[in-house]
């Protein structure tokens, strides 16, 4: 079981998306000198505090500053966008480092109705045109390269690895059928974690990209040297949260009380960043081991939006260090 890394640039308050991208380098930094698989970014848009909307610059950006880590999206939204443009961006980026990057791939807009429209989404009026989408930009990846004339350059070729994200079973299912990797996003939404996975794996049919299947899981992550501190770091974004589901988004905040906070809202961060691991060393290895004894994962990637960056560097160290005592037991 390999562990990975979810960043989402979070914007401090106080501080700006300079600053954001900065200390995402040095977490992305970190986490190759520790041994972690992958860094993904994601794309999300009109949130005051996530600095990573322009997720391709976002991605060039960390790669250019690491050496052998993959760095890659969890995810694009594809329909956003045009497969073709895609193609082209990754194509890109695959071209410029080579072995390195990871595309995957949501249906969800990682914004709110008013912003979907200023991305011009669905403008043809084909509601779930997704599994279409994700074909057709595989075919532009791939070393037959593209579709009648039309070329990704670059990108046609470069066979970058696409994945599918999901947090219902939608995702789990296509994923299954067109024989991809798979990443439920357990780390905002695990009602249907165990679900989808059992889906995926008693429905996958084997491709040219894979064999069998292989899933990844994400898990919030907050680890510090006490189970206190770390409850108290986890505020931040548990503040973040709870006023995100109330409209109020901002940046991020430091840690403070959150009984200030509206009761439901709370409870529905609480209830959405359940998946989680928060404490110490020792508490943070028991719920990996717990996870992957139980849900069997071949990834884990861990997201945690720490306010503090030596803070969440620390966090980083701390979980590594105790996949090294799983690695080390085994």
């Amino acid at each position: 079981m390999e562990l990975s890394v979810l960043d989402l640039c979070p914007i401090v308050e106080g501080g700006d998306a300079a600053q954001a991208l900065r200390e995402s380098v040095a977490l992305a930094q970190e986490a190759e000198r520790l041994g972690f698989r992958r860094f993904w970014l994601a794309e999300h848009h009109n949130m005051p505090g996530i600095a990573s909307s322009a997720t391709p610059l976002a991605i060039q950006h960390v790669a250019a500053h690491t050496d052998t880590i993959r760095v890659g999206a969890g995810g694009i939204m594809l329909p956003n966008h045009s497969p073709l443009v895609v193609a082209e961006q990754f194509g890109t980026l695959a071209t410029l480092f080579p072995g390195r990057i990871d595309l995957g791939l949501g249906r969800a807009p990682g914004t709110d109705g008013l912003t979907m429209r200023a991305l011009r989404r669905h403008l043809d009026g084909d509601e779930d045109g997704f599994p279409r989408d994700v074909v057709e930009l595989i075919g532009y990846l791939s070393k037959e390269g593209g579709h009648a004339r039309v070329r990704a350059v670059p990108g046609a070729g470069t066979e970058v690895p696409v994945w599918i994200l999901g947090s219902s079973l939608y995702g789990a299912q296509l994923a299954a059928y067109l024989g991809l990797p798979y990443a439920f996003a357990s780390h905002f939404a695990p009602t249907y974690l165990e679900q989808a996975l059992e889906i995926y794996r008693a429905t996958f049919r084997p491709s040219k990209w894979l064999e069998k299947p292989h899933a990844m899981v994400a898990m919030g992550v907050c680890a510090a040297a006490t189970d206190e501190e770390a409850r108290h770091l986890r505020t931040s974004q548990v503040r973040a949260f709870a006023r995100l589901r109330t409209g109020e988004a901002g940046t991020l905040p430091p840690p403070g009380p959150v009984d200030d906070l509206p009761a439901e809202a709370l409870r529905g961060a609480e209830q959405a960043m359940a998946f989680s691991a928060v404490g110490s060393a020792e508490t943070v290895r028991r719920k990996l081991e717990e996870v992957r004894t139980t849900l069997r994962p071949d990834e884990i990637i861990v997201a945690g939006m720490i306010f503090d960056l030596e803070a969440r560097l620390e966090s980083l160290r701390i979980v590594a260090g105790a996949a090294g005592e799983m690695r080390a037991a085994a």
